[in-house]
């Protein structure tokens, strides 16, 4: 059986199949409904139930709170629809551009970054162009239906290759195959793109604050990358954040990349940095509130751990005037829930 989703103020309409999230539902008929990590754990899809009834699936309270349950609030990607519904939620322009598909994915190359980072090259069939917008994700499909999430650190290119940025979670399904056994010229399967952190136009061409913590990094390097492709204008200063200097782990990179970018700047910071470390330290959000304590004419790219994106969220909102339509993130999850740069 199928029902009618109608999303407000849009008044947008898509049919959900019984076995269907409504998200789900929506990115295979192109609907723009924002979302992250499809698992029930980061948030990103969360929208506002007006009209009908729904069946609600297991997700962390980080992401939907049972006071939010309250309050009408569920999660597209854990919902599926018993009657004809009606949702509230903004929809993002861009967000279907590019269809969702299946193909094999060759490792090209393997590449210690960090003790605990690698990156991946993927060589996709060049007679099937991949297209995704930067900032996007693949997953990884795994033997019984597993499937792990990873965002692109490249930006979309005629090139066929792609790269991952992946951190080790020891005992995790997935990276510790990487980390152990993984070698050039295997085979994956992959599906992608998915997403809605990307960059969005801007009229009024906003200053850029990116926040990355770890290898939440890897989304805010294609961005980058399309960014000078592009010749965007806009004034960027990326704050990245880990414990040591090594978790910040293409530092020289995003050194050049500033010779490369006249309106970039880069601001490494560490929370646990060591003796000679010279440059500024804490946590990663609160370097960008000492240094804009008014917020409330630039946009922010936040990707990394939940618990900096969530403080960055709540800090630049309710104490730096930062519209809260203004904040863009992608919190990553540890790899039971999503992996990524997310595992």
């Amino acid at each position: 059986m199928s029902h009618q989703v109608t999303i407000q103020p849009s008044g947008h309409q898509y049919v959900a199949e019984e076995q269907d999230t409504l998200l789900a539902a929506a990115i295979r008929q192109s609907v723009g409904l924002p979302y992250g990590c499809q698992d029930g754990a980061c948030g990103s899809c969360k929208c506002k139930l007006l009209q009908g009834e729904i069946e609600l699936g297991p997700h962390q309270l980080k992401a939907l709170s049972e006071t939010e349950r309250a309050q009408g609030f569920i999660l597209a990607c854990r919902a599926k629809a018993l009657t004809d519904v009606v949702i509230e939620s903004h929809e993002v322009v861009g967000a279907d551009d590019f269809p969702v598909k299946k193909m094999p994915a060759r490792v090209s190359s393997i590449e210690h970054l960090a003790p605990d980072v690698v990156r991946v090259m993927l060589q996709l069939p060049a007679a099937d162009p991949f297209r995704y917008r930067a900032g996007q994700y693949i997953q990884f499909l795994l033997p019984g239906g597993v499937r792990r999430s990873y965002s692109m650190a490249s930006a979309p290119t005629e090139s066929p290759q792609i790269e991952l940025h992946l951190r080790h979670m020891p005992g995790g399904k997935f990276t510790d195959h990487v980390f152990s056994a993984m070698k050039e010229k295997e085979i994956q399967r992959i599906e992608g793109p998915f997403g809605s952190f990307f960059l969005r136009d801007d009229p009024d061409a906003r200053p850029l604050i990116f926040l990355a913590s770890g290898t939440g990094f890897a989304p805010i390097k294609a961005i980058l990358e399309q960014m000078q492709a592009h010749a965007d204008p806009r004034a960027v200063t990326l704050y990245w954040g880990g414990r040591k200097l090594p978790d910040v782990y293409l530092h020289d990179w995003a050194t050049r990349q500033c010779t490369l970018m006249p309106n970039l700047r880069f601001i490494p910071v560490l929370s646990e940095a060591d003796a000679g470390w010279a440059g500024r330290t804490g946590f990663v959000h609160q370097a960008v509130m000492a240094d804009l304590a008014d917020l409330s004419g630039h946009a922010v790219y936040a990707c990394g751990a939940p618990v900096m994106v969530e403080a960055a969220q709540r800090d630049f909102t309710s104490q730096c005037k930062l519209p809260e339509d203004a904040f863009f993130a992608d919190a990553f999850t540890t790899e039971a829930d999503k992996a990524g740069a997310k595992a």
